[in-house]
């Protein structure tokens, strides 16, 4: 039920009884020659741009000084998740993100392979993490499972935070719009700078909710580290 709650506010496109709507998820890879110029374009520099910007606050969070591996994999998930994110405010656009289907796996792939690497390679720090420092000797039991219970409902909440703030705002424009054929006008001029403005606002929750995203997924990786 969670993964068809709002599929109503969705464009519909069946092609022989099949939906193509999730393909939107693979429009970007249409960019993706632009990087092979050999003069680099504004959207080469502007994707370094923040690229940089994004390794400055993972070396800071992760303590670190070169680029690895677990780097490129969460700059690469910024940027996805943005393009998903900004893509769904197109026209006639299907919005993945917005759907738990879409977060919910990505946050429960993320989830699992961090708990896996740690509880496998780390297993006494990750025993340690569950009783944070000063504890009560009382209280010990009480925090292994408060602790359990936080970084069981992780992916969850990465998941709901994501679809919730980029369904919030798609809902609203939706809602609005539904509202033009049936007022005046000079209250459809209203309404139609307040979409204006809204849509101003889902431009700039695109790009917080995708960072929002890769701050708190850097921040469990650098719990099993």
């Amino acid at each position: 039920m969670m993964t068809n709650l709002f599929t109503t506010f969705d464009p519909l496109t069946n092609i022989f009884n099949m939906s193509f709507n999730w393909m939107s998820i693979f429009i970007g890879l249409m960019m993706i020659p632009m990087n092979f110029w050999l003069i680099p374009n504004r959207i080469n520099f502007m994707f370094n741009k923040i690229s940089i910007l994004l390794f400055k606050e993972f070396k800071m969070l992760m303590k670190m000084d070169n680029l690895n591996g677990n780097s490129i994999i969460f700059i690469t998930l910024f940027f996805y998740l943005f393009y998903n994110n900004f893509m769904g405010l197109m026209p006639y656009i299907f919005t993945a993100t917005s759907h738990m289907v879409f977060t919910f796996t990505y946050g429960l792939t993320i989830w699992l392979t961090l708990m896996i690497f740690g509880w496998l390679n780390n297993y006494i720090h990750m025993m340690a993490h569950l009783i944070p420092s000063g504890t009560p000797l009382i209280l010990t039991w009480f925090m292994v499972l408060i602790e359990t219970t936080s970084n069981i409902i992780r992916p969850m909440t990465l998941a709901i935070r994501l679809m919730a703030n980029l369904m919030a705002g798609h809902l609203l424009l939706t809602l609005l719009s539904e509202m033009n054929n049936k007022i005046n006008f000079i209250l459809m001029t209203i309404v139609i700078m307040t979409q204006i403005m809204l849509l101003i606002l889902e431009m700039s929750v695109s790009i917080i909710q995708a960072y929002v995203f890769f701050i708190l997924t850097t921040l469990y990786s650098t719990e099993i580290n």
